[in-house]
């Protein structure tokens, strides 16, 4: 903490020299609210997050001083609102270091983390606050919403969870476990960072053209060594391996949960999810497991006969194999001549501008949603592009930014973020979210994989705009882990629907896709499913037996990987979608034993989607969208997620809906 201190008051010193204001101490006087991203400076962040820890404290000092007797009025609402300049400078800081990191913010991040750490810790273990969350809890709740009650209970469980009844000692150790997790993990998303850009200037690309570059080169030694390059980040013995820094990230969490009471991680993290247990989600992965690998079977038989043929040919050397890094390239070879689908010719229809077209025209007709681009607003960065949107009666739903090309200041994937959540003030003023999609599409040129991934995230910016709950914690996107996937990729399911790809998916001369082409995609869209679910499938065993570990004591990564792959029956032409090193998700984005939830999230958003494939209107029966605005999107977390569900298609789900959707069954 002593080098805290330090930078901290270097930063104030400048501040006052400069006769600067901190911008994240002033109300923003910007347009809709949007962060003043062309006015924030990185020495202005440690003394915002001091201000910003100084004034929650004062604020849960309040609560707990308030001598009437606890109510959820006087102590759950102001905790609610508490922390509103730590949101703010959180609400930044997170988002540009994932998308535009700088050696300058880089330099003050560790401090940051330790500071939210601490400070996150500190109200964790205030059992004086506890004390009185947990008098409204155990006190009389019927005259609370069914949104309070709920906002109650996971503030009452938050504490619980979190080891507020255990002894000082022991609350001691988690402090510490808690923050040495935050550190290891941040190291851990950086360290990948680091690793795709090194990628990136060895070959020319980045990590996020990786499959398309392994589909379109010939050269298969060439495609030996993008592949070696690609699964060994991490893994380089350099000093951005994250092999050691792993393992020790995985046995704090199994300490952790020992400590609380369970057996490892992996309980401890299911327990307040939709699944419940580990051995839900075991069963539920072995089951999509066997099914993926019988079907990719069937497809590497198919590649194979191509391959085959080339060796016939000359072109290829007597007995050659499908390998690891032949998969995408046969596999199109395969799709080209079952469903003659060329993406080269699909291409030209899916310029960005059109994609985002498509998505904004897809949300009009089912929603209602307006959107206007906003040209004269901060962004933090040029690449960022921002829009109004509003519902169809004018009112302001929130702020969308667009954050979808590559960049070295960049981490890889995509994602949705809130730099601000959705919440009612005290004076009943309403507080709009503002939403960001990141994505790293190397080409202007989308290929069908990345329209799906633009309107995923699309899905989750819906999820967080069209939110009208009163709470912060619970509002938009703020629902359990296994149940946020399922809007996203609920959105996927109209990407390619004809009626909205007359109207977005153009060419440079304004020629719509002709409908050969597009019946070609329909017609491919279960293709390769047994790969792709494979992969997904085995990633998410991968995850659920690194947090079943009560310890990693003589466990080489390596061989852990290849024992679990014998396992389940992983084929070897078929890898982890993301090895260990470079699982960014679970080890550095929150999915700790949470990977699986891309799958189980699947299964209600393909059946909810086939209750709209089922009505006469089609996909676009706008009555069946309003029922799922209302019952979803505009709910968020403020009901369990099963009991939403059932509100929408008055059933269970079903559970076979997801191998359905990708042609498994």
């Amino acid at each position: 903490m002593k080098k805290f201190f330090a930078i901290a008051a270097l930063f104030v010193a400048m501040t006052a020299c400069n006769n600067r204001v901190n911008p994240f101490l002033t109300e923003w006087d910007t347009p809709y609210g949007i962060p003043p991203f062309d006015k924030i400076q990185p020495a202005d962040f440690i003394p915002a997050v001091q201000a910003g820890i100084e004034q929650q404290n004062a604020e849960i000092d309040a609560i707990i001083a308030n001598p009437d007797a606890p109510t959820f009025e006087n102590t759950i609402a102001p905790l609610e609102l508490s922390g509103e300049i730590l949101s703010k400078v959180v609400g930044v800081f997170y988002n540009i270091t994932e998308t535009d990191r700088t050696d300058a913010l880089s330099a003050i991040e560790e401090d940051i983390i330790s500071m939210m750490s601490e400070h996150e810790n500190n109200m964790s273990f205030n059992k004086a606050l506890y004390n009185r969350v947990a008098a409204v809890y155990n006190g009389d709740q019927s005259g609370l919403t069914r949104e309070q009650q709920v906002v109650l209970k996971k503030h009452f469980d938050a504490f619980e969870r979190e080891g507020i009844g255990l002894p000082e000692e022991q609350q001691a150790r988690l402090r510490q476990i808690n923050a040495d997790i935050a550190a290891k993990t941040q190291k851990i998303g950086n360290n990948i960072l680091a690793e795709s850009n090194d990628f990136l200037e060895k070959f020319g690309f980045s990590v996020a053209a990786y499959p398309d570059k392994m589909t379109t080169t010939e050269d298969r030694e060439l495609r030996r060594q993008y592949n070696e390059a690609y699964t060994s980040r991490g893994h380089r013995g350099n000093e951005f391996d994250n092999r050691q820094l792993l393992l020790e990230v995985l046995d704090l969490r199994a300490e952790k949960a020992k400590i609380l009471g369970y057996p490892n991680a992996a309980a401890y993290i299911l327990a307040n999810k939709m699944a419940g247990d580990t051995q839900t989600v075991d069963n539920f992965l072995d089951g999509i497991m066997k099914a993926a690998v019988a079907r990719a079977r069937m497809e590497l038989a198919d590649m194979q006969a191509v391959m085959d043929q080339e060796v016939r040919e000359g072109k290829l050397p007597a007995g050659s194999k499908i390998e690891p890094w032949d998969w995408w390239y046969y596999a199109e070879k395969v799709r080209k001549a079952k469903y003659d689908l060329d993406e080269s010719l699909t291409k030209p229809y899916f310029h960005i501008d059109n994609v985002v077209n498509g998505i904004f025209t897809n949300a009009h007709i089912l929603y209602g949603v307006n959107f206007e681009e906003l040209k004269d607003v901060p962004v933090y960065n040029p690449q960022v592009r921002a829009y109004k949107v509003t519902a169809a009666d004018g009112s302001l739903l929130g702020i969308f930014t667009t954050d979808y090309k590559p960049r070295a200041s960049k981490r890889g994937g995509a994602w949705m973020n809130n730099i601000r959540e959705q919440y009612v003030k005290a004076d009943g003023t309403e507080v709009r979210p503002i939403i960001v999609n990141v994505c790293n599409f190397s080409d202007d040129y989308l290929s069908i994989d990345e329209v799906e991934t633009a309107f995923h995230e699309f899905g989750h910016a819906l999820h967080g705009l069209l939110t009208q709950c009163h709470y912060a914690s619970v509002s938009g996107t703020n629902v359990t882990r296994d149940f946020v996937e399922m809007f996203s990729q609920f959105n996927e399911n109209w990407a390619f629907q004809p009626s909205l790809l007359a109207q977005y998916a153009k060419n440079a001369t304004g020629e719509p896709i002709p409908a050969e082409l597009v019946q070609k995609i329909l017609n491919a869209k279960k293709f390769n499913q047994g790969f792709m679910t494979t992969e997904l499938c085995a990633a998410s065993i991968l995850d659920m037996r690194w947090h079943e570990l009560e310890s990693t004591k003589g466990v080489d990564i390596d061989a852990f990987e290849q024992k679990i792959a014998e396992e389940i029956g992983l084929i070897p032409e078929i890898t982890y979608r993301y090895r260990s090193t470079y699982f960014n998700h679970i080890f550095s984005s929150g999915y700790a034993a949470g990977y699986y939830g891309y799958l189980w999230a699947e299964v209600l958003d393909k059946d909810a989607f086939s209750i709209f494939a089922a009505s006469p209107d089609g996909p676009y029966d706008l009555e069946l969208a309003k029922k799922f605005k209302e019952t979803f999107l505009e709910k968020g977390g403020s009901e369990e997620p099963m009991t939403l569900y059932k509100a929408f298609a008055g059933r269970e789900p079903d559970s076979q809906a997801m191998l359905r959707g990708r042609g498994l069954l």
